[in-house]
């Protein structure tokens, strides 16, 4: 039995997921016909029939729309994938290796291969930059300041001659920092090195533009704009040497195999333009819940703010507010506010079942007794000020429970 969750529940981590917004519900909607009906929607995208064609048409308007929503040059630049976790994976093996044999082809000979990731990316990242390592390649991660930023000069200081590719996310989902992407991207590719970034916290709580930011790759996820689950993409710029890490029928041009997820493109694409037609507005509007709520939370005995966010800050998102709490672990103060209606988290909702404290918070210099008491509220758009309110109203009770 499917447990149901209480009309007047406040859920209050959109940095995991967001709830599926009207505009793609309703994209999806023709493609959820079940029987024949679903024949003039549902066809495979690589047929030649006439519903295969159809699915064809549709996948590649959906490429299209996302493409220029994220400023792309060119729609064939977006590789459809299963979320950003693919899409991380995907970036780091298949640039990481396509640039050592194009060095290779050009006479670098032999040479052990240099990686760069920054010390506080998402598992997605860390954990294909450790198999890098373990087939030969020298990786390092670089440490963020206190504030939670790599600075172009902590980068710059680590590349060198051997350096292959470097990847840095725009937002952490945890701290909230946005990096310096394109300011990064310019110190790896003066050194002649790849640059990546996972942008799937930034999109809709910050300007995203991958041409601005001059990366030759990006990953995005639908399901944290309020698009579908299981679907997400890889921009990688044209002419950028890229090996397929899917292999399998060829398909998205042969650069990542499998049959592609129609209906979810379709609500990819539309909550990618609803999030980016409304990023504006919905920044200025969760900032100032933002700002209301750590003010609160500082207030509070116990309570503190784990980076310092100043009101009306552009430099963290707007709707993540990350804490530390005194002689309460994470888990304690999740299940207590779920008690009282509300959903939070303790940080990355992937390693939301570890015992082991937060590698960003350690990457920022928060010992482990701190660590262990960190929370994350991360709002979106059906968050309300009045959630706000209620939430802070419920954290003495939840602080002072005995």
């Amino acid at each position: 039995m499917v447990a149901k969750v209480p009309d007047n529940y406040v859920y209050l981590d959109y940095a995991a997921t967001a709830p599926l917004i009207e505009e793609a519900a309703q994209a999806m909607a023709p493609y959820m016909q079940p029987g024949r009906a679903n024949i003039a929607y549902g066809g495979n995208a690589n047929s030649l029939h006439v519903p295969g064609r159809a699915a064809f048409a549709a996948l590649e308007d959906a490429r299209r729309r996302i493409a220029r929503s994220l400023g792309a040059q060119r729609p064939d630049e977006l590789i459809f994938t299963s979320g950003a976790t693919e899409a991380d994976n995907a970036a780091l093996f298949g640039l990481a290796n396509a640039a050592v044999a194009a060095r290779r082809r050009a006479g670098a000979g032999d040479f052990t291969p240099h990686v760069v990731v920054s010390a506080i990316e998402h598992d997605a990242v860390l954990a294909p930059a450790k198999r890098l390592e373990q087939q030969g390649f020298r990786v390092t991660r670089v440490a963020p300041n206190r504030a939670g930023f790599i600075t172009p000069e902590a980068l710059a200081a680590v590349l060198d001659a051997n350096t292959v590719l470097v990847s840095v996310m725009t937002a952490n989902s945890e701290l909230g920092s946005i990096q310096p992407v394109a300011e990064l991207a310019k110190v790896a590719h003066a050194a002649g090195v790849l640059f990546h970034t996972d942008a799937t916290q930034a999109l809709g709580k910050t300007p995203v533009d991958v041409r601005t930011w001059g990366c030759d790759a990006a990953s995005f996820s639908a399901h944290k704009v309020g698009g579908p689950k299981g679907i997400g993409a890889l921009y990688v710029k044209a002419r950028t040497p890229f090996d397929a890490y899917l292999l399998g029928g060829g398909q998205e041009a042969g650069r990542r195999s499998g049959t592609q997820n129609v209906a979810g493109a379709a609500g990819f694409a539309a909550a990618v333009e609803a999030a980016q037609a409304n990023q504006p507005a919905e920044t200025q509007r969760l900032a100032a819940l933002r700002d209301k709520l750590y003010a609160a939370l500082a207030a509070t005995p116990g309570v503190h703010p784990t980076v310092d966010v100043a009101p009306g800050s552009t430099e963290y998102l707007p709707n993540i507010v990350h804490v530390l709490v005194d002689a309460l672990e994470s888990e304690t103060l999740i299940l207590r506010f779920d008690m009282r209606g509300f959903g939070v988290s303790g940080g990355s909702a992937c390693s939301s079942h570890s015992l082991e404290p937060s590698h960003v918070l350690r990457a920022v210099g928060i010992g482990d007794d701190a660590a262990h008491g960190a929370l994350r509220i991360s709002m979106g758009r059906y968050t309300t000020e009045a959630d706000i309110d209620n939430f802070i109203a419920a954290v003495g009770p939840v602080l002072d429970w005995e």
